[in-house]
This record gives C-alpha cells, sequence and structure tokens, in this order.
C-alpha cells in the first residue's frame, strides 16, 4: 500500500487530525532519510573526584575550616587572608611505609607468626637503608602485629632516640574488594566490611597534610603491611582504592610518600629494595 493510499484511508476511518499522526506515526520508514533519530537513554554522572583532584582530600584545605562572620568591602579581604593563613600548612609531610620483614607462614596466631633468619636480615638492611639516607626521623608508627613489631625492633636500632608508637589502626587485613577479583584469595564480606573501615581510619588518621603549627618538615616511619601500604598509596594519590591489589610489595620494601603543604600528594618511591641483594628479595 502506498504512502497517500494508507493516508487517505486513516483520515477517512478516524476523520481527524489525531488520526493523521497516527498514520504518519506508522507508514513513515525509520530508515527515511528525514527519520528523527532513536532516542538515547541518559548518561550516568560522573562519580565525584573522579578526573580531577579532590584539593579538600583530607579535610584541612584553609577556606573549608574558616567561618567568616558578615563583613563589609573595607575589612573583608584582610579578614579572610588572615584566617586563611592561620589555618595554612607550612611544613613537608615525609612519609615512609616499611612492609615488615619475612615471617613464618606455619604460624597459627598473630605470636607464632614470628620472623625467619632471612627476615631479620631484611630487616637490618631496611634500618641500614633508612639511616643512611640522612634524615632525622621524628617518629616510628608500628602495626602491633608481632612481625611489624619484630621488624620494628631491628630497624629502630639504626634510628636510635626516634620514638615508637604501637597501633591497632596499622593491622593487615582486607581493605575493599580488588578489581579485578582474585580467585585464590577471597575474604568474606563481613572482613571487608570490618577491616576496610579499620584502614580507612588509618588512612585518615596518620595521611594528611601539616598541621598549620607545624614549622619544619617532619619525617616519619610507618612500618606495617603490604594491603594497607598499598590501598593508601591509591588512597592518598586518589586513583581508585579497588587497584590496590595489582601492586607487588617486597618483604622488607620502603614506599615513599610527599604530602605538601598545599596538599598536593607525591609518591617518591613504591616498594623500594633495590639496597638487597637479589638473593635476600621476597614477597611473602
Amino acid at each position: 500500500m502506498s504512502f497517500r493510499r494508507a493516508l487517505r484511508l486513516a483520515c477517512g476511518l478516524a476523520g481527524g487530525s489525531a488520526a493523521l499522526l497516527t498514520a504518519v506515526a506508522v507508514v513513515k520508514k525509520p530508515w527515511a532519510a528525514d527519520a528523527e533519530p532513536a532516542p538515547t537513554a541518559p548518561k550516568a554522572p560522573e562519580p565525584p573526584g573522579r578526573g580531577g583532584w579532590d584539593n579538600n582530600w583530607d579535610r584541612r584545605e584553609p577556606l573549608s575550616l574558616i567561618k567568616l562572620r558578615k563583613r563589609n568591602e573595607e575589612t573583608g579581604e584582610e579578614e579572610l587572608a588572615s584566617k586563611l593563613n592561620k589555618h595554612k600548612a607550612k611544613a613537608t609531610r615525609h612519609i615512609f611505609l616499611v612492609r615488615h620483614s619475612q615471617y613464618n607462614l606455619d604460624g597459627r596466631a598473630d605470636t607464632d607468626r614470628t620472623l625467619t633468619v632471612l627476615g631479620r636480615e631484611q630487616a637490618e638492611m631496611t634500618g641500614q637503608r633508612l639511616a643512611c639516607m640522612g634524615f632525622k626521623y621524628d617518629q616510628i608508627v608500628h602495626s602491633s602485629m608481632t612481625r611489624a613489631t619484630e621488624t620494628t625492633e631491628i630497624i629502630s636500632k639504626y634510628l636510635p632516640g626516634v620514638k615508637k608508637t604501637s597501633t591497632d589502626l596499622l593491622r593487615e587485613g582486607a581493605p575493599i574488594p580488588p578489581d579485578p577479583p582474585i580467585s585464590h584469595w577471597k575474604p568474606d564480606a563481613v572482613q571487608y566490611y570490618e577491616d576496610g573501615a579499620r584502614i580507612e581510619a588509618a588512612f585518615r588518621r596518620f595521611i594528611h597534610r601539616a598541621d598549620a603549627k607545624q614549622e619544619k618538615d617532619s619525617y616519619e616511619v610507618f612500618i606495617c603491611h603490604a594491603n594497607v601500604i598499598r590501598y593508601i598509596v591509591c588512597r592518598a594519590l586518589q586513583f581508585p582504592p579497588e587497584g590496590w591489589l595489582r601492586m607487588s610489595l617486597n618483604n622488607g620494601s620502603i614506599t615513599y610518600l610527599v604530602i605538601h603543604p598545599n596538599g598536593r600528594v607525591a609518591l617518591r618511591v613504591l616498594g623500594e629494595t633495590g639496597f638487597m641483594p637479589p638473593g635476600k628479595i621476597t614477597r611473602t
């Protein structure tokens, strides 16, 4: 049936403009040159924070910390500048994330998972490496797990006088389901729920720009675990945290983060073990 005939038939049966529109809609070929394009589903909005740097990632951006009273044109700018300066960081934080040395994998309880003979050698070399870097370290914060505590005791011999603090926040765990997933390691959902909140709390507690009252640059050592370090690196660089398992860290390795006063973060070194002989390097 031709287009004109179908149009006359539809108009004759219905006798109105509504029928005319229906006929056109039915008969018109979708591949015709003047056909309207098919509607497309709206795109989902981009998730916040992806594709751009969040200046207030540590909630210490000066402008977010001030509460200005109603100000007039004469004193407003001076008041703003004064309050901003009060909250601005002046110092740079240098953060060294050290993975514990090789330990006894056969131990059932944490207290049985002590360092191996090789692990103690690795800790000695890591301590020597930190010492020869020539920095004046301000503190050592370490996981309360046995293998991290023993690694700390050996390393601290090479950093005499540096205060040591133990914390449960840095204990090993499952921070967030990795993407892509792996088949040989699948913790229960409740483990991610419990460990993830704790490891995120460790990140918020220890990884941030310097306090405004800090006058000099600081050098801090954190001795903990591979999963914790990898998650911290992703969060600090504002990379998708689900990618933490794509990185590998050797036992006794050093990862070096720098947090500048303006909140920008730089990764100087990831998992350095070049100071160890090849035969002494392990990843367990």
